[in-house]
Parts: structure tokens; sequence; C-alpha cells
């Protein structure tokens, strides 16, 4: 399976992808990462914080970023370089996260393609960043 090529991206481009976040992503994330911060998975402990109830990681949302990277645009094929990363507002259990990527710059000499990041709930962004992508060229003929 192969992503979009370089030659396929223009600057504009965009791509996005909806996750509604749940309790078992929550409890998921932290088996996976060791992060068991009690902030996100005990209701009593997380009612005496700022945000009055539980939350999801910020890597969480950050991590629905990646997918769409990996999969939609540029897809398959494309290497991670960077991303840098600006936490906003919490996401609690229940929200729906949309994770959008939007191409800003191609550096058509290194084959690398700049990407506004961004993930919203209720419109609000709750993540913004810019992460830098390696995208593969399409093979000559």
């Amino acid at each position: 399976m192969q992503g979009l090529f370089l030659e396929d991206i223009s600057v504009g481009q965009s791509a996005e992808l909806v996750r509604t976040v749940g309790e078992a992503d929550i409890v998921a994330f932290a088996a996976v990462t060791g992060d068991n911060n009690p902030v996100h998975l005990d209701a009593e402990y997380a009612a005496g914080t700022s945000f009055g109830e539980r939350i999801a990681h910020g890597m969480l949302s950050a991590g629905y970023i990646s997918a769409v990277l990996g999969t939609t645009l540029p897809g398959p094929g494309a290497i991670y370089l960077s991303q840098s990363l600006a936490f906003k507002r919490p996401v609690k259990i229940g929200d729906e996260v949309t994770a959008r990527v939007t191409v800003t710059a191609i550096d058509d000499a290194k084959a690398r393609v700049t990407f506004a990041t961004t993930c919203l709930v209720r419109g609000n962004a709750v993540v913004d960043g810019e992460a830098v992508v390696m995208v593969p060229r399409r093979a000559a003929a």
C-alpha cells in the first residue's frame, strides 16, 4: 500500500479524521505508554483538579494527527520527522476530536512537506502544532 507521492501534494491540501474519545481509549493509552497519571484514570482524584473531571492524555489527541499523516495525507510510505505541539484545552471522555493536517510548505529538494496540525473539539482548538514529513518521490519511468 502506497500513499501519495511528493508530486501529488500541493500547498493548501488537507485531510482530517474524527474520533470520539472513550473510556477504553484512555485506559488503553495509559497501558501502552505507562502514563498512569490519575487525572486521566481516577475520577475522584480528577474531581479535585482544575479540570473537575478526568481528561484524556494530550498525546492521545496528538496521536490522531499521526494517524492522518500516516494513513491519508500523505499516507503510507511517509516518514514523520518532527512535530511541535501546544495543548490548548482539555479533551474529556465523550468528546469528538477532529484531527486536521494542512500542507503549508513543500521542500522539493529535500522531499519534505510541512503541515499545520490541529485537533478541534466543538470547533475549538485543543492541540495546535506543525509537523514535517519526508514524502517519497514517484519513481522515474
